[in-house]
């Protein structure tokens, strides 16, 4: 199975949506780190439900989603940068229980942010934390935040993460006044298994087949982690010369590592002193007359 964004429409209402499958994104998140089982789950909808919201979004950026609490998981982020690339991370304390979000995040908040890549001032949006599912969630931040009606069908085994998302668009005139109750539970009626396992356009036939939709062709989706040796010494120049030193002068060394892809960079004395050279402004030309 293909890591795939399948988006459809349907032509005589507005209503559009969108249906996610995450293998080797999924498992290349959950390789790096050995989650326990009950915050596998929900890492993984809230990496299909990041996807499915990035889907439907025209923004050039990266997408943030993070749930954070006082429970035994303090924090999940995903991340969806532009071409769907995503990344995911999660931190918790001690073990974590069975159950859903308030057994495991405890008080908490979900906070959606959108980032430009052109630096210009990004979105954040932040509701209390009052579900117990990352489906239950999402549609209360999209009702009170964003005041788009939306529906959401997420699953999450060792192998696969999937979501499905349906949508009502701004009104416009037409003669199907119950096409989103009825689609709503045509949608209600997918299993678990036919998410993780069925490929999208089966499963839209399977759900949807009396009725007139438009699909488009389906995009990609992959894991990529945006850490790299040169960010990481944009860092250490930032820290500045004296504050590295010190940490070298105390531990022998400079370990930075990245919590979503649980990469190491090691900086000994001769590689900081590296750095800190190459940030010298070399002298300018000499001015001809």
């Amino acid at each position: 199975m293909s890591d795939t964004l399948q988006r459809f429409l349907f032509e005589h209402a507005p209503i559009r949506g969108e249906i996610v499958q995450l293998a080797a994104t999924w498992q290349a998140v959950t390789e790096r780190h050995d989650y326990p089982a009950p915050l596998r789950k929900i890492l993984g909808e809230l990496m299909a439900a990041g996807a499915l919201l990035a889907a439907t979004l025209k923004f050039d950026g990266t997408l943030i989603l993070q749930l954070h609490g006082n429970g035994p998981v303090k924090l999940i982020v995903v991340e969806c940068a532009a071409g769907h690339a995503m990344r995911a991370t999660a931190k918790w304390d001690g073990k974590v229980p069975d159950g859903g979000l308030r057994a495991l995040l405890g008080t908490g908040r979900f906070a959606i942010s959108l980032v430009p890549e052109s630096g210009q001032q990004g979105y954040q949006g932040i509701v209390d934390l009052d579900a117990d599912s990352i489906a239950a969630a999402f549609e209360h931040y999209m009702a009170t935040s964003e005041q788009i009606e939306t529906r959401l069908w997420l699953a999450c085994d060792n192998s696969c993460a999937a979501g499905l998302l349906i949508q009502k668009l701004p009104e416009r005139e037409t003669a199907d006044a119950d096409a989103w109750p009825r689609i709503g539970q045509l949608a209600a009626t997918v299993k678990t298994r036919e998410l993780l396992t069925l490929a999208p356009q089966i499963l839209l036939r399977r759900l949807f087949h009396e009725e007139d939709l438009r699909v488009f062709e389906p995009r990609p989706v992959y894991f990529r982690c945006s850490c790299s040796a040169e960010r990481v010494t944009g860092m250490l120049r930032m820290l500045g010369p004296d504050e590295v030193r010190s940490v070298i002068a105390e531990r022998g060394e400079v370990e930075v590592h990245c919590e979503f892809c649980n990469r190491r960079y090691v900086f000994d004395a001769v590689d900081s002193e590296q750095i800190f050279a190459a940030a010298v402004t070399a002298p300018s030309a000499p001015t001809r007359h």
